[in-house]
Order: C-alpha cells, then structure tokens, then sequence
C-alpha cells in the first residue's frame, strides 16, 4: 500500500470531502451498509451509496455520485479513514482519475474524521434508533429521505451559523456572485 498524508488540516479554505466511509444499520432482514461523503466547507452529504457489503464498489459508487452531483475542482482534498476499501488500488486509481489529492487519517485516530463521525452520530440519533427497519429497502427509503430532505436541505447546522447545508450553499454563491 502506497503512504498518503494527513492533509486534512493543510487547506482550510479548500473545499473538502471527508468520508470515512461507512455506517451498518440493522434491519429485521439483515445488515444495511451505508458509505458517505461529506464536504466539510457546506456540511453536506454530498455522494452516498447503500448496499448488502461493504465493499470497495459500494464506497467507489458514493464517490462517483458525490463527483457526477457537484463536480469538483482538480485538486480537491479527499479525506478518508484507512479502511480496506479507501486503500484498494482500484479506489485510490478513482482519485487519481478525478484528480483529487489522497489524504488519509492517522492510524486509529478517529479525531481526523469527526466531521463524518458527526453525520454518523446524527444519522443514528435522530433516525436509526427511533426505528424498526423490517426490510433493507425500508431503511433504504428512510435514510435517502433522512439525508435528501432533511439532514442536507433543513437540519441546522452550529457550525454554519445555525442554517442548513443547502440554504448555507445558497449564500456562499450569491456573495460570490456579488462580488
């Protein structure tokens, strides 16, 4: 495995997705994984995918929403833990195609992605453990639904002045456009 650094803390300004990777979620017919991306800049989940495993495809399919929804400058800082999916050589060749910079936590160091751990905790909080998921397409729908409508469009964020992701991302370009 090639070595990334820590670049989570070299560009501020950047706009940058962290993504540590993933959540299981349980249902009545088994395990939900769930990968995610988050731009720590608007705090939205910008790229997600679901599925039985948690694979490399799985992380690699969140990464191409995420790329196709917002299409990101070269350069962008890509933050990931240092999980087996982050480091297979098919998932690092992706960044390299979307020419993202590869940055990677400190071994066992989960203070590095504690923007995503914090979606992970709200995500349980203020959804999973308030419901009893029969099927993986039940959990499915109510997560699409938790970070579509509500965690990304009106779910306010402390850290953005008390304002949701989307309406966050509204005010940044009308001020850039302004100026």
């Amino acid at each position: 495995m090639s070595q990334a650094l820590n670049l989570s803390r070299a560009q501020l300004s950047v706009r940058v997705h962290r993504k540590p990777g993933w959540q299981d979620i349980a249902t009545d017919e088994d395990w939900l994984y769930l990968a995610g991306l988050k731009d720590v800049f608007t705090c939205e989940i910008v790229g997600y995918a679901m599925g039985e495993r948690m694979t490399t495809g799985l992380v690699s399919q969140a990464l191409f929403r995420a790329v196709q929804q917002k299409r990101p400058p070269a350069g962008l800082i890509h933050h990931t833990d240092r999980g087996s999916q982050y480091c297979a050589k098919a998932y690092r060749a992706l960044q390299v195609q979307f020419g993202m910079q590869t940055s990677m936590s400190r071994k066992g160091n989960c203070f590095d992605n504690a923007p995503i751990e914090s979606f992970w905790g709200s995500l349980k909080n203020e959804l999973v453990h308030h419901h009893r998921f029969k099927t993986r397409a039940e959990a499915k729908a109510a997560i699409q639904e938790y970070i579509e409508i509500f965690y990304n469009r009106q779910r306010r964020h402390s850290r953005l002045g008390n304002i949701s992701p989307a309406e966050f991302t509204n005010r940044y370009w009308r001020t850039a456009q302004a100026a």
